[in-house]
């Protein structure tokens, strides 16, 4: 059982700055995971899918691993967003060329429907408004979210999963 001062340290709210800091992450959250799901809710496809699909309609023949570099993730993590959507018949592999191995992405008429019925961005709110910074905002943010990252002794394993990945139960 815990002590008296331990059981109230536990209920004492945080300090004032502490609790408007947490509060902005929340919104940020919030933000980012109410897009997503009206997103899925529209497109009756997830938040990376979406991601990924426009990003192999605006890049004919792209490759498994290029998309992965374009999206920021990880290549067999790419490999199950195309898995994904070339079960929902929204994009068409092909192998052409030499190299058999290699594979080169075209999205489909199901494809671009899906794109056409879904709120942008396509990327998602947060890479989009991290990208509307000022550069020296952006620099700082970085900093002070490496501090951050730091103090809560997290590794990056999960520094590669989409946010809509993150979103989702």
């Amino acid at each position: 059982m815990p002590a008296p001062a331990e059981d109230a340290a536990a209920h004492t709210p945080p300090p004032e700055p502490v609790a408007r800091v947490l509060r902005q992450f929340r919104q940020v959250f919030n933000s980012v995971k109410t897009h997503f799901q009206q997103m899925e809710k529209l497109a009756g496809v997830g938040g990376a899918q979406i991601w990924a699909l426009s990003i192999i309609r605006d890049r004919p023949g792209i490759g498994v691993n290029e998309l992965a570099r374009a999206i920021d993730v990880r290549q067999p993590t790419a490999s199950n967003l195309v898995r994904s959507l070339a079960e929902q018949d929204c994009i068409e592999i092909r192998k052409e060329g030499p190299d058999k191995r290699a594979v080169q992405l075209y999205v489909k008429a199901a494809g671009r429907q899906v794109l056409r019925k879904t709120p942008g961005p396509f990327t998602g709110v947060l890479p989009e408004a991290l990208a509307g910074l000022p550069p020296a905002t952006l620099q700082r943010l970085e900093e002070d979210l490496a501090i951050l990252l730091k103090a809560v002794n997290r590794d990056l394993q999960h520094a590669r999963i989409p946010l809509a990945e993150l979103t989702t139960p």
